[in-house]
């Protein structure tokens, strides 16, 4: 069947000086934070706004338009725990049954369920970098990862974002039904949602694509980014889509959709109660990330992909949804600005970031200091010049720590100095020593030689 663009919605007269004002600052920011293209969408529930700028390819020139597909990168996820909720309420899995009852790659690690690999509480690593699970299959890559040896923690029992707890939802989907992933996810979910399927690696998309963008350093001009995600690891960040797309799924996250039953949505949106996200969130459900902006709590969950970053909130209370896509690397600070400019100029205050809770003043923390893992990757924390913790991921140039009496810790920005959420560290609660290392939302395990 032919590709057809999808129609946005009508907007009211009444609406078009908002409309007039958010197109400006979208194109100003996009300027500014050298981002080639980008969209925006507001659905206040009675009202929509789809927005673009720019251009879709630096080289080719190729216009960005509303229904320009962009690599969503992590936001694949939510797509990909839909299809997993979908299957478990037509009865087909249990969400705490192991899932190692449907993949026998999973057996070293059989306490882990399936709600713990969609809410990334399974103590599962990361997963390897795409190069090297470029050479792996499916079950190679989880016999590989997912072992009792590197095992984070008890499942059910802390927060770790695993690339890897995906690649097994995904292979989960195609052992239940006995499709690809891409087919499952294309004919369960995209389709119903009105959704044209397109996906990182495909040779011939069936709709205008968007190239991510970097910034060549030597001649700081911009320069489209090679996509090289592995094959395996689709159901972790294959999609490609547009802030159109996104908005699709917010509905219907949100109970403005049939498309999703509503013990989908609920679950969906439901908090597990050892996910404690750190910098990423300020909670986490079955596939999405939840934030908390007043006295609401919103869903969504942000992605990035080679050179994009995208965005989708949705307040299951107002039913109001915004979605966002950009091209470029600076797009993630063009997000978090176009935020505060919807609360001034729309009135809807969009839970870009996690705001930092104050915590006092700094602490020492000398037991901090080791080498910590997950998976292939090493952290290691050790004095700085000035004698305060420093951490290093993989020998890369430490950042200044500064931690706090309940074991939280900042990241100092390199270029302002400013403090920004970075993680926190856990005590066992026997020993009393510190054991593990959360940054960005992964947790990495004291080694036996740190």
């Amino acid at each position: 069947m032919p590709y057809t663009a999808p129609i946005a919605p009508a907007v009211s007269w009444a609406s078009s000086l908002l409309r007039q004002q958010l197109q400006e600052r979208l194109d100003l920011l996009a300027h500014s934070h050298r981002v080639p293209g980008a969209q925006l969408l507001l659905d206040t529930g009675t009202e929509v706004l789809t927005l673009h700028t720019g251009t879709a390819d630096a080289t080719t020139g190729a216009p960005f338009a509303a229904d320009t597909a962009v690599p969503l990168g992590s936001l694949t996820k939510p797509y990909t725990a839909a299809l997993v909720l979908l299957l478990a309420d037509d009865g087909d899995l249990d969400l705490d049954e192991p899932a190692a009852g449907h993949l026998r790659e999973l057996r070293d690690v059989p306490r882990v369920t399936v709600r713990h690999l969609l809410s990334h509480t399974g103590g599962l690593p990361t997963g390897p970098d795409s190069d090297t699970a470029a050479a792996l299959t499916g079950a190679r890559y989880l016999q590989t990862v997912c072992t009792a040896r590197d095992a984070l923690f008890a499942p059910g029992t802390d927060f770790s974002y695993s690339n890897a707890g995906y690649v097994a939802a995904g292979r989960l989907v195609e052992a239940v039904t006995g499709m690809p992933w891409q087919e499952a996810l294309r004919a369960l979910l995209l389709e119903p949602l009105g959704v044209t399927a397109a996906f990182t690696g495909d040779r011939h998309p069936a709709r205008p694509v968007a190239a991510g963008h970097a910034v060549n350093t030597a001649t700081g001009q911009l320069r489209p980014a090679t996509q090289t995600l592995a094959p395996v690891e689709a159901p972790a960040g294959a999609l490609l889509g547009s802030a159109v797309d996104l908005a699709a799924l917010g509905r219907a996250l949100v109970g403005r959709s049939d498309v999703l039953p509503p013990a989908v949505a609920k679950v969906m949106r439901h908090a597990e109660p050892a996910a404690r996200p750190g910098a990423l969130a300020d909670g986490w459900a079955p596939g999405l990330a939840l934030y908390r902006q007043g006295d609401r709590w919103w869903c969504g969950h942000d992605g990035n992909a080679q050179g994009t970053s995208c965005h989708l909130r949705a307040d299951p209370e107002s039913g109001v949804v915004v979605a966002f896509t950009g091209n470029a690397g600076g797009a993630t600070a063009l997000w978090r600005d176009l935020a505060d400019d919807l609360s001034r100029i729309a009135g809807v205050r969009v839970p870009a970031t996690v705001r930092p809770a104050h915590r006092g003043r700094p602490v020492e923390l000398p037991d901090c200091t080791g080498t910590y893992r997950n998976g292939a990757t090493t952290y290691r924390v050790a004095p700085g010049p000035d004698g305060s913790p420093a951490l290093s991921v993989d020998g890369d140039l430490p950042l200044p720590l500064v931690c706090h009496a309940d074991l939280s810790c900042d990241l100092l920005d390199p270029a302002t100095g400013r403090p920004e959420p970075g993680g926190r560290f856990h005590r066992d609660p026997v020993t009393g020593r510190i054991d593990r290392v959360q940054i960005s939302g992964r947790t990495a395990r004291r080694s036996a030689d740190g």
